[in-house]
């Protein structure tokens, strides 16, 4: 679990015992004790078998795949994959690829809701790109409207292993991701990803192989 649940979590049963204390009122007691258990519950961090083999990207969050399309940048051509996230998501964030993180960058920005195109120019959020020594690779955590933080615990020259945590966006919101145009893509707009374990696309002549648990 995410400590920032336990946080939540342990404040809010302080509150539903001072409600107890003072009002003796079951059903007022409720109120806080439900959303405590909601908080511990939303911030879970499951395990994952995140697959081995050259060439896989995975999904960086678990959500709805809501584009999968082309897009030219200042790179050139790249797969850009949305991926939407509801608060009844797991909201840990896990790297997309193995490598060195050669950009973090925070933008401060709005709160639109994330289903609009627009959202992903304008919302506050944080882009990160790993060099995997052959390629690269970038993903966006975007806020939504009720998305209020972003939290990446990477930095720049950081080592990460492809499906490790790296951070988390709170209540629902979207990522973005940014592949090499000559990647074949294996997910489909509806589909659902679940975060460090579903390949979003493989790179040419890559072998899919199993891999381990973190």
């Amino acid at each position: 679990m995410v400590r920032d649940g336990i946080f939540y979590g342990l404040g809010l049963l302080v509150v539903a015992a001072i409600v107890w204390h003072f009002t003796g009122f079951l059903s007022l007691t409720a109120v806080p004790v439900i959303l405590a258990l909601f908080f511990l519950w939303f911030f879970r961090d499951p395990s994952r078998q995140v697959p081995d083999g050259p060439g896989l990207i995975v999904s960086p969050a678990d959500g709805k795949v809501d584009v999968a399309e082309w897009v030219e940048t200042a790179e050139g051509s790249r797969l850009r994959v949305t991926i939407f996230l509801n608060v009844f998501n797991v909201h840990v964030n896990r790297v997309p690829v193995g490598g060195t993180v050669e950009v973090v960058e925070f933008r401060q920005g709005q709160f639109l809701n994330a289903m609009r195109p627009d959202s992903a120019v304008h919302n506050e959020q944080t882009l990160i790109t790993i060099n995997t020594g052959d390629y690269s690779v970038s993903f966006k955590q975007i806020a939504g409207l009720l998305a209020r933080r972003i939290v990446c615990n990477l930095k720049v020259g950081d080592r990460v292993e492809r499906g490790q945590r790296m951070g988390l966006i709170k209540f629902g919101s979207r990522t973005d991701v940014l592949m090499p145009a000559e990647v074949h893509l294996r997910v489909k707009k509806g589909q659902h990803v679940v975060g460090g374990k579903t390949v979003l696309g493989v790179m040419p002549d890559a072998a899919p192989s199993q891999g381990g648990q973190v």
